[in-house]
């Protein structure tokens, strides 16, 4: 079934709350799967992901979206916005040791261990970069989606891009050179 978010969006907005549930229910596994990727923590993502489906809410119903763009694209970036503040608190504050994610039998053994993975690579990127890096090359946004997720143009988003491709291929290059 197909669900046009946006009339769901203006639901919300007249005050149709229980609404909201479709727009939650119809995103949540890709903005689950983009804030683990961006945070690179399967708990801190789903605290991420809570705290940016809060705002979305209260953005609906103040009024906030003007419906230019895609709920989709919108809540990309608002999913963004509350991981990057995640990745600065954690860089602004000590991190304790992660702990197991409460979407119980959602993830797969294998699938931490590729977060891991891929967390490990991203790192060293800033936030921006790597934002931009997850949302084109991992999530497959067209630059012009990731721009609006991102709230700059697409010449920036490409300029990231360029800067977090050469980071980790100068990492790469790093890690394969003989140690002396």
């Amino acid at each position: 079934m197909i669900v046009d978010l946006r009339l769901v969006a203006a639901r919300v907005a007249r005050g149709d709350d229980a609404a909201f549930r479709q727009i939650v229910e119809h995103t949540r596994a890709p903005m689950y799967r983009l804030a683990a990727r961006l945070v690179g923590d399967l708990a801190e993502a789903e605290d991420a992901l809570q705290e940016a489906f809060v705002d979305a809410y209260r953005a609906l119903r103040e009024g906030r979206y003007d419906g230019r763009s895609k709920v989709e694209t919108w809540l990309y970036r608002i999913v963004t916005n509350a991981c990057l503040d995640a990745l600065r608190r954690r860089r602004d504050t000590p991190r304790e040791a992660s702990t197991e994610p409460r979407f119980d039998g959602l993830v797969s053994a294998e699938a931490r261990v590729a977060l891991r993975e891929l967390d490990a690579l991203l790192a060293a990127l800033p936030p921006q970069e790597r934002a931009a890096l997850v949302l084109v090359a991992v999530e497959g946004l067209p630059a012009k989606e990731a721009a609006a997720a991102l709230g700059c143009s697409e010449g920036a988003v490409e300029q990231r891009l360029v800067r977090a491709r050469a980071a980790l291929r100068a990492r790469q290059i790093e890690k394969e050179a003989p140690h002396v």
